[in-house]
Formats: C-alpha cells, structure tokens, sequence
C-alpha cells in the first residue's frame, strides 16, 4: 500500500489470468443466442401465417358484437311496437307499452344470452 499498490488479496498472477470457465460461459452464451434466433424465427414464422387470423379475429368479434347488440335493441323495439300497437288497439295507454316493453327488453336480455352460449338454448336440457 505505501508504493500506491492496492492488494486485493489476489497475487499479481491471478489477476492477469482469465477465469478457468470462460470458454464454457462462451459456449453456453453461444448456445443460448442459437436457441433464441430459433425461437423468434418461429414465432416469426407462426405470424406471418396467423397474420390475417387476428385481422379475422378482430374482425369476428366485431361482427359478434355488433350480433348481441342488435339482438338486443330488436327484441326492445319489437316490445315497443307491439305494445304501442295493442295501446292504439285498445286504449290503454301507456300500459300497454310499459308491459310489452319490458317483455321486449327481457326477450333481448335471452336472445343476447342465447347467442353468447350463457343460457341453452333448448330449456328442456335443465330437467
């Protein structure tokens, strides 16, 4: 320490020489860089083909979503003109919308239900 030299305990000769396992940490940084180029090549590969599959995905649940809705808001409107339709008939307004409204609104809620696999389709299935 008094000539400016720090000691590390190590001799002047173990710290020049490389570590005893290099070439093996080489070969394995080696291999690992090989394994990986593999593995994006192939989920490059996988894209490339399932490219117009998410396009198609998207575009499927678009339509899907655009179907639950649609059954909905008909299953509304049909309630609605029907009981418009029997409130005019009859005079019975507004009972007539209020009663076949929500029987519209609850035909949307089964037909959504139906068309998203959450309810069967068939009742006689739960006896």
């Amino acid at each position: 320490m008094a000539n400016g030299t720090h000691s590390n305990g190590r001799g002047e000769g173990e710290r020049n020489k490389p570590p005893a396992d290099e070439a093996a940490l080489s070969a394995r940084l080696d291999r690992l860089k090989h394994r990986l180029s593999e593995v994006r090549n192939n989920r490059k590969n996988q894209t490339d083909q399932s490219g117009s599959g998410a396009a198609s995905a998207n575009a499927s649940a678009m339509a899907r979503g655009f179907r639950l809705s649609s059954e909905l808001i008909a299953g509304v409107l049909v309630g609605a003109v029907i009981g418009w339709g029997i409130d005019r008939l009859f005079s019975t307004s507004p009972w007539g919308l209020i009663v076949f409204f929500l029987l519209g609104f609850t035909a949307g809620v089964i037909n959504v239900m139906r068309a998203a696999g959450v309810a069967n389709s068939d009742a006689s299935d739960r006896s």
